[in-house]
């Protein structure tokens, strides 16, 4: 079953151009406010709960945490990946739980101690605890990548 389907064609001289859009007549059938970004630009952002990154108190710890490195990897230990895991409550109780690249690693006893004090000292924070955990164990996939570049490993 072969069917053929005939196109028909019109030839035509010329079209007419459609009509150009002019500014006024657009005024005609549109009038903009002008204070459309007032309330916009007078809103205040929305406080961020404690412990929330993007939050002062917050982003103190990490950078406190950035500041204290591996005494044998020329990293920090939160680009590392040696943190786990960051909490801030409203009452500035912070808990930061890490790990250690080995738990034969030479800095077991005093590193712990060593990030409790620094984020103690944020202000904002009235008590800090570290937990220190094995498991899930650290490996060089948990750091990233400004680490891996330090390192030579990208």
């Amino acid at each position: 079953m072969n069917e053929q389907t005939k196109i028909s064609v019109e030839e035509v001289d010329a079209v007419a151009p459609p009509p150009k859009a002019r500014v006024e007549d657009a005024r005609d059938t549109f009038e903009r406010k002008r204070d459309y970004l007032e309330g916009f630009l007078k809103a205040r952002p929305a406080e961020l709960p404690a412990g929330e990154p993007g939050e002062e108190v917050y982003d103190g710890i990490i950078a406190a945490l950035k500041d204290i490195y591996d005494p044998e990897i020329p990293v920090n230990i939160y680009d590392l990946g040696l943190i786990y895991n960051v909490e801030v409550t409203d009452a500035g109780h912070a808990v930061v739980t890490m790990t250690l690249t080995t738990p034969h690693c030479p800095v077991a006893e005093s590193m712990p101690a060593e990030v409790e004090l620094r984020v103690g000292a944020v202000p904002g924070v009235g008590d800090a605890e570290v937990n220190l955990v094995w498991d899930p164990p650290w490996d060089p996939q948990k750091m990233s990548d400004e680490a891996r570049l330090e390192l030579g490993m990208l």
